[in-house]
């Protein structure tokens, strides 16, 4: 008997759920790994927006609150 030779994919499989919903056949599975992976996506991409949004988004605050500091004003650490 012949061993069976199994190949993997080196990085990313990018088409993972069309394997994966032709193997079990089953359309829940199909959802299931669309759902996953648009989760994972728009979480990455929050991340994203976070890291370089919140400075500018304290900046631009500062400037709309009462009394009305100069830009100078609330990039100095004092």
């Amino acid at each position: 008997m012949a061993p069976k030779v199994m190949l993997k994919a080196k990085g990313k499989n990018t088409k993972k759920s069309a394997a994966v919903a032709d193997e079990d056949g089953g359309a829940v599975t199909a959802v299931y790994t669309f759902v996953k992976d648009w989760s994972t996506w728009t979480a990455k991409k929050a991340k994203v927006i976070t890291h370089y949004g919140f400075i500018p988004l304290v900046i631009i605050l500062g400037m709309n609150s009462e009394p009305k500091p100069s830009l100078s004003q609330l990039l100095s650490p004092v």
